[in-house]
Order: structure tokens, then sequence, then C-alpha cells
């Protein structure tokens, strides 16, 4: 147990707890109406999280990742079970996803597309990894079975979930860790190329659904419907610019307590902490999340393998695509997605699992030493260069 913690990356494991208890605090001045608050779903989950990222810690990652083929498949019968039996949400709009499952006993419900994304962080790893032992990395064949790789998770999210926010994260988390794995730019170009000619056709031939486009376009003229598409953005901008340089004080501030912008426990979170706290309370939200974001950059580049490395940036692009589109949702910069705010939005699987992909990180950094005297490295703050791959 005394070499475990010798070899954690403590200020890991000091970020994510500041940003847990800020995001507590939020979420404990968030008017609710159900039977359980904000608050006390979120702690739920944060302790979850912890607990799933600790027991993670015990385990090698590589010996992890042999387990790939158990993940992928529990992942495709949730998917599966989702489709057919899960909690949907329907719209006169056209709006039609099942993206949820009952938890039985406890009236909660579980997003699977949530543990599908760390699932794929340990999948998609464990191929690259594979083919770049090989020498096989651009190689044709190989590229193509990669992009099939993620174009299942992808593809699934927008033609049978509906679920375009989610198809965004995975097509970036595929970006980020095929470009840092090596995959040449070459191929790069040449999914764009295709993207160039399929979405013009998707969004033309019905692929895009007619609320999907609303979404996606509403938010460069909001005042058209403000009422009705552009509330929500409208409202949002409102409380964000309505904070200042301090805020309106937590638990007072005026348009939080009324809840005058809608799901602003989840996808509007931002929101909440800009008119409670201010541009003050804002800039520590981001400047967490950086942190963060740059650790897990620093365990990358430290990281002992590909497989390590892979993992690593797999949960940096994750953290990274859904804060930028929350923030550009909240800031009128993009369309709304239904893309939360990690570790700060309100949702218990999808805070949870954020944890798991985080214990996947810390289960990197701890095996980035040297057998011969990982105290004084760890100590020290410096780790080996990682070897040619």
């Amino acid at each position: 147990m005394l070499d475990l913690l010798k070899r954690t990356d403590l200020f890991l494991w000091a970020i994510i707890t500041a940003i847990s208890v800020y995001a507590l605090v939020l979420l404990r001045t968030v008017p609710y109406t159900g039977t359980r608050s904000y608050f006390t779903v979120q702690l739920l989950a944060i302790i979850i999280g912890y607990v799933g990222a600790i027991v993670l810690t015990l385990f090698d990652y590589r010996d992890l990742s042999s387990l790939w083929w158990l993940a992928a498949g529990v992942s495709i019968l949730l998917l599966i079970y989702t489709h057919f039996a899960g909690v949907g949400i329907q719209s006169g709009g056209g709006m039609d996803t099942k993206a949820w499952i009952q938890i039985p006993g406890i009236g909660l419900t579980f997003q699977t597309s949530e543990l599908v994304k760390i699932v794929f962080i340990v999948t998609y790893a464990k191929h690259l990894s594979a083919v770049k032992e090989r020498g096989l990395l651009n190689h044709p064949l190989h590229v193509v079975l990669l992009g099939l790789h993620a174009l299942f998770p992808v593809g699934w999210m927008v033609l049978i979930q509906k679920d375009m926010g989610s198809a965004v994260v995975f097509f970036f988390m595929f970006l980020v860790m095929s470009f840092t794995a090596g995959v040449k730019l070459r191929w790069f170009a040449a999914i764009f190329a295709l993207l160039a000619v399929a979405l013009p056709l998707a969004w033309n031939y019905g692929l895009i659904r007619e609320y999907q486009k609303t979404r996606l376009t509403s938010f460069l003229h909001l005042e058209d419907d403000p009422t009705g598409t552009g509330w929500q953005q409208i409202q949002g901008r409102i409380s964000i610019g309505s904070g200042q340089m301090f805020g309106r004080g937590l638990g007072t501030a005026p348009r939080v307590q009324k809840s005058v912008v809608s799901i602003q426990e989840s996808d509007y979170i931002f929101s909440v902490a800009a008119e409670s706290l201010g541009f003050v309370g804002c800039c520590l939200l981001m400047l967490l999340l950086f942190a963060l974001l740059l650790r897990t950059l620093h365990v990358a580049r430290r990281a002992p393998d590909t497989l390590g490395s892979s993992i690593c940036m797999g949960f940096f692009a994750m953290i990274s695509i859904q804060t930028i589109t929350n923030l550009g949702m909240c800031l009128n910069l993009l369309p709304v997605m239904g893309v939360t705010l990690p570790f700060f939005s309100a949702g218990g699987s999808s805070s949870a699992c954020l944890y798991f992909g985080f214990g996947l990180v810390e289960c990197v950094a701890m095996h980035c030493y040297t057998e011969a005297d990982p105290v004084r490295i760890h100590r020290s703050g410096t780790f080996p260069a990682s070897p040619a791959n």
C-alpha cells in the first residue's frame, strides 16, 4: 500500500478533488423539483467514481486493456439493450432518442453512451498499440480498420441513438488518438474529404433530422425565435452577463433561484457559475479543467508505451471537446448539442464514468517510473523518456 501511494500522481488527485468540490458547491445552489437534489445525485456519482478510479489504479493498464474484447462485448450489448428497452425523449419537433436505461429499485437512469466512451478509449488505444507494434500503423488496410473501429460508435450515435453530441465526442477522440499515435496526415485529409462529400448528402437526404438541423442553425439567428429554439441560449447568455466580475452570490443569484435557464443544472451549469460567482468564478472553473488537461498531457508524454499514451490522449480529447463544445454553446458560439461540461454538469452516469476515465490516466501515471528507483523519480517529479515505439 505504501508503494502504491508513493507512485500515485498526487497532483492529479488534487486537481480532480478541487473540481469535485467546486461542482458540488455549484449544484448545491440549484433548485430542484424531484425527490433527490442534484447535489445528492452528484455526490453519489462522485463517490462511485472515486471508488472506481481507485480500483482501476490497483491494476496494470496493460492487463486491463487485454480484456478489451470483454469490455467491447458488454458495450455492444448495452447499446442494443438501450435501443430496444431504454428510456427515450420525444418531442413534437421530431426528436426521438433513447439514450438511458432504467436502474431497477432506485428510480435512477444510466446513460450507456457515457460508459461506452470510456470503453472506446481502452479498445481503440489497444488497437493503435497493436498495429503500431507491428509497424502497420499507416498500412492502408489497417487505417481502414481503425476507421471502422471508430465508425461503429459514431454511426450508432448518429443513425440509431440520434445523439449528435456524443457522435462529435467519439469522432474527436478518434482523431486525437490517431494523430498522436502517428497516423500520417494524408489519411486525415482523406477523412475530411469524405466528410465534405457525405455531410451535404446527409443534410439533404434525411439522415440529419429537422430538429437537428434547427439546433445546428438556430444559434446563428436566435432573435428570430426568442421564445422557442433561441430561448435557452438567449437566457443563458443573459445569466452569464449578469454575474459581472464577482457574481450575485451563491444561493442568492436571482435567475438561478428562479430556474430561468432551462437545464441549468446540466448543459448550462456554466451560467450558474457565471451568475453566482461572476467572471472570477468562470475563470476558476476553466483554470481547473485546463490544469487537468495539462497534467493529462504530462502523463501522456511520459507514458512508457503507445498504449499508455493513447489512453491518456483519449481522455484528454474527451474532456477537451466536451469543454469546448459546452462553453461554446453557453456563449452562443456553437449550437446546442446536449454536451455536458465535464465533472461539473449534473448527471450521475456521466460524472461516474468520467472518474473511471480519470482512473485510467492515473493508472498510466503510476507506471511512468523505472523499476530501479521509483521513489526517487516520484519525489523529484522527473520521469524517464518514453522508449521508441
